[in-house]
């Protein structure tokens, strides 16, 4: 277990440099949870300018599932894997109405249910509605943490078994919005070590 001392000077840093991440808006399940599906592997600007066109077309689950895949894949582009996105994004609001009654299900076993959510985006899913502490481990989580040295993995799915195990829960929600903003301001690898060398972070 990490020393909350520890924890605490590296997340004092990365609060004042936090800047916040577009698709953090929306507070709808139905919205935080498409948004999450769209976000993966794509820049946040871009989720933000698909979510809004896609939420403007449709903003509930019933409203999807009347859309061609087609439709939406002209919505969603250019995010990464529109077509793939498209299609899980169809299935996923039949899912909903024929599963689930319309609503988001708010457990990891049950968001995992649904097409193309995997783990991370349950994850972020509960994390963002306040349903329950998650470490949802991206790119950024992943390579921060071992950049600190509070964890030494080789995946992402490592990473969040091993931050559980390190970090104390009441941190666990914190941590993807600060690491992914910290990430996306210092993109290359050469950028970020000097950023947490500057701020004595860096083993």
């Amino acid at each position: 277990m990490l020393q909350e001392k520890e924890v605490e000077k590296v997340l004092k840093i990365f609060r004042r440099e936090f800047k916040p991440i577009p698709i953090e808006i929306y507070k709808e399940p139905f919205k935080v949870l498409v948004s999450v599906l769209l976000s993966a592997r794509t820049k946040d600007e871009v989720t933000l300018e698909a979510s809004k066109r896609l939420f403007k077309k449709a903003d509930t689950p019933r409203k999807l599932s009347c859309l061609t895949v087609l439709t939406v894949e002209k919505l969603i582009r250019p995010v990464n894997y529109y077509k793939t996105k498209a299609r899980h994004l169809k299935s996923l609001a039949q899912m909903l109405l024929k599963d689930f009654n319309g609503n988001v299900p708010q457990t990891r076993e049950g968001l995992m249910r649904l097409p193309g959510v995997g783990r991370k985006s349950a994850n972020l899913v509960l994390q963002r509605l306040g349903l329950e502490n998650a470490i949802a481990v991206d790119t950024h989580v992943h390579k921060i943490s071992n950049l600190l040295g509070w964890v030494n993995t080789k995946t992402p799915e490592q990473t969040e078994k091993e931050l559980m195990k390190a970090l104390p829960k009441k941190y666990w929600n914190e941590i993807n919005s600060l690491f992914v903003s910290i990430g996306q301001q210092y993109r290359s690898r050469k950028k970020l070590e000097e950023f947490l060398r500057q701020n004595h972070l860096l083993q």
